[in-house]
């Protein structure tokens, strides 16, 4: 008779638990008697996660904000590798958050550890020679995407591809006419999302050059009404701020991202994951982003992908616009968003086969990939 399983895994961040916990639900399901060890957050300890010290302190984002955290980070770092490593879990799951988890596998795959990675970094766009790093320290690698497992094939990782969870909850066809009515938005008015991202140096570079476009639209389409989600009070107070002066009939949402993109027919948005999700609403987009002068020029030089959005990275092909930096104008971004808000049929042909292929059940595609890695049945 074979012993319980005792699963470590490591999130990050909310992404992460969210993830993590439809890993830990289709682990249990196959096998009950499981016990679960690591960081997550309330979505994983609510699964059965004993939580070595809270998620939150993980959840750092920004180069100054790290630097301020290193020590503590590190010394979590360590004292965590060496609790798991007197434990001596049968499998270590790390969940994205690399820069804090791939050490970590390094470290325990030394020790004799199985571990896998589930959501690959970005490597197949730059800092390529992470590979060599992921290639010593992954038993496998669990990717959302397909071109990333491409990728990693080619880079001699093992890998599975096990599709996006997203995928398997956003619907093939969604509601638009109860989003509207939800909104006390007409039927027939044409309504354009505009989705200028989460973050507050995001929104200070893009949230007034919207706001420009949306002016140009409305001067040759009266009509148009616009909905703009805030992910959060402190975006709210930013954009209220930036909309003052301005006669723009736009509906601000407190967070309703998937409200917004089920309502619009078409989308102006910033390059982000945001990208992914109105593609699975099969929402034609113009795709925007304006960096710091320097970090454009920098990145312009390191990153080998001919594309930035992730709808042109899925499709392999100029599916939809991407207007960056200087080329991202009003008038520009007016004039390539106009013609798709009647038709555009060319994108979301494409949206839905892509949306087909990441729709695979990604739960439980993982939990069958981790359990073959450690010879167990993955079948119910």
């Amino acid at each position: 008779m074979t012993s319980p399983l005792c699963i470590a895994l490591v999130a990050g961040e909310a992404s992460g638990d969210i993830l993590g916990s439809g890993l830990m639900r289709a682990l249990k399901v196959r096998h009950p008697d499981i016990r679960f060890i690591g960081v997550g957050g309330p979505l994983m300890e609510a699964e059965g996660m004993q939580s070595s010290f809270p998620m939150e302190r993980l959840s750092v984002m920004g180069l100054v904000e790290v630097l301020g955290r290193l020590r503590e980070l590190l010394a979590r770092r360590k004292l965590l590798v060496q609790t798991l490593i007197n434990e001596k879990p049968d499998v270590f799951i790390g969940i994205d958050a690399p820069d804090f988890t791939l050490n970590i596998e390094l470290q325990l795959r030394r020790a004799g550890i199985k571990t896998v990675h589930y959501v690959s970094p970005s490597v197949w766009a730059w800092r390529q020679k992470r590979v060599l790093k992921i290639r010593e320290g992954c038993d496998l690698m669990l990717t959302l995407l397909p071109f990333e497992a491409r990728f990693y094939e080619e880079q001699g990782v093992p890998v599975r591809f096990v599709g996006h969870p997203l995928a398997d909850t956003i619907p093939l066809e969604s509601d638009r006419a109860g989003a509207r009515a939800g909104l006390g938005l007409a039927q027939e008015t044409p309504v354009v999302a505009l989705m200028p991202g989460s973050r507050g140096g995001e929104v200070g570079r893009l949230g007034g050059l919207f706001f420009d476009t949306a002016e140009r639209l409305l001067a040759r389409r009266p009509e148009l009404r616009f909905v703009l989600p805030c992910a959060s009070p402190q975006r709210r107070a930013q954009v209220e701020q930036l909309l003052q002066g301005r006669d723009l009939p736009v509906t601000l949402l407190d967070g309703q991202s998937h409200v917004a993109l089920a309502a619009c027919d078409a989308v102006l948005i910033a390059s982000g994951t945001a990208t992914l999700e109105a593609l699975l609403y099969k929402r034609p987009m113009v795709v925007a982003y304006r960096l710091a002068p320097l970090t454009f020029w920098i990145l312009k030089r390191m990153v080998k992908s001919p594309y930035v959005s992730l709808p042109n990275l899925l499709a392999q092909r100029l599916l939809v616009p991407e207007l960056l930096q200087d080329d991202a104008t009003p008038e520009a971004l007016a004039r390539t968003l106009l013609p798709l808000i009647d038709d555009g049929r060319e994108q979301t042909a494409g949206f839905d086969a892509i949306h087909r292929i990441l729709r695979r059940d990604a739960s439980n595609q993982a939990a069958d990939a981790v359990l073959s890695l450690l010879g167990r049945s993955p079948s119910l």
